[in-house]
């Protein structure tokens, strides 16, 4: 190549890393605007739509006592702080996800989260007689964080160690094996299958601003924990042994994105119940527009799953009144379609 032809292929480069980056940070600001909006409307519309100027003195004017002012304060704002930080949670834990075990399939449901959260509940429901959401919230969290360390045991026993395969596995193989037990003691008691059939289906209503603040610590951590993993990340894509080569620790960088996921996805399912599609769709989607730089796709993931969440449960409202469908109901009936319509795209980005 001639000094000729090589200069302007250095003076190429750095423009698209700019125009690139340009694209990223457009995308990172045009979700931050689209979360201030879903949240707006989760605030402002339900089966009673409140007006703008009686949802902002509501919210900054504490001695007005109004009904209005009262649903504003005491039911949907926790609502929609609640719905923010399991679609951040979310999305989050699925882009991890699909890093960590290359799966395009991916689900924070793969490692044993969401089967290992229902028995506790079950469990709780059947043999200590709870029923309300606020009381089996830490069941349900600590059964998801026994089905991930039960998966990761099952996964590393091998002679190769964890690895994205033996991890999917053993997540299957466990998830199955759980649902099994659900199965045999909700077939065996009818007064527990109407309690959890309330928490499985995936849902924002009746959950209080206690349970908002029991969770909120675990999807702390574990967004920190996700945004540290996100450049580990980036090397383990390129392949174990050139990761190593790199002087990535491979066994902390998983160690790290595990402990993410589960406190991210164990938070949010112990606070909703099993919502699918957030995890699986939102990182195909975001990936589009970042490309596979762990960096912005974590990120923009949480905000995307957070938008995607709040819109969701608005349409149950509205499209039911007087009464609502559970945003898991909504999330499966608008998922679907649009992750057929996703998969079936000429160009999909990779992982």
């Amino acid at each position: 190549m001639t000094a000729t032809t090589a200069a302007p292929a250095r003076e190429r480069a750095p423009s698209g890393g700019r125009r690139s980056r340009s694209r990223r940070l457009a995308g990172l600001l045009v979700l931050l605007a689209l979360v201030a909006g879903a949240c707006l409307a989760s605030i402002a519309v339900g089966t009673r739509s409140i007006g703008l100027g009686e949802v902002w003195r509501a919210l900054f004017d504490s001695g007005l006592t109004s009904e209005e002012a009262v649903v504003v304060r005491q039911l949907r704002v926790p609502r929609t702080a609640l719905g923010l930080m399991v679609g951040l949670a979310l999305g989050v834990a699925g882009a991890l996800m699909q890093g960590h075990t290359r799966n395009p399939l991916g689900d924070p449901g793969l490692l044993g989260v969401t089967a290992g959260a229902s028995l506790a509940v079950v469990l709780a429901i059947a043999v200590l007689g709870i029923g309300s959401p606020s009381g089996y919230v830490w069941f349900a969290f600590a059964g998801a964080l026994a089905g991930t360390v039960a998966v990761y045991a099952i996964g590393s026993a091998g002679r190769g160690g964890a690895t994205p395969v033996t991890l999917a596995l053993a997540g299957a193989a466990l998830s199955a094996l759980l649902y099994g037990l659900v199965r045999a003691v909700l077939v065996s008691d009818q007064q527990t299958l109407d309690s959890y059939r309330f928490w499985v289906v995936g849902a924002l209503a009746g959950r209080g601003a206690d349970i908002a603040w029991q969770v909120a610590p675990f999807v702390v951590a574990g967004l920190l924990l996700a945004v540290l993993n996100a450049p580990a990340l980036n090397l383990l894509g390129l392949g174990d042994d050139v990761a190593r080569g790199l002087g990535q620790r491979i066994w902390l960088a998983r160690l790290v994105g595990l402990a993410a996921i589960t406190l991210l996805a164990g938070a949010a399912t112990a606070a909703c119940g099993p919502i699918a599609f957030v995890g699986l769709v939102v990182p195909h989607a975001v990936r589009a527009v970042t490309g596979p730089d762990h960096r912005w796709l974590v990120p923009c993931s949480g905000l995307a799953g957070a938008v995607l969440l709040l819109v969701a449960d608005v349409i149950g409202r509205v499209v039911a009144r007087p009464g609502e469908l559970q945003v898991g109901i909504v999330l499966a009936l608008v998922g679907a379609p649009f992750f057929i319509a996703l998969v079936r795209r000429r160009r999909t980005a990779t992982l």
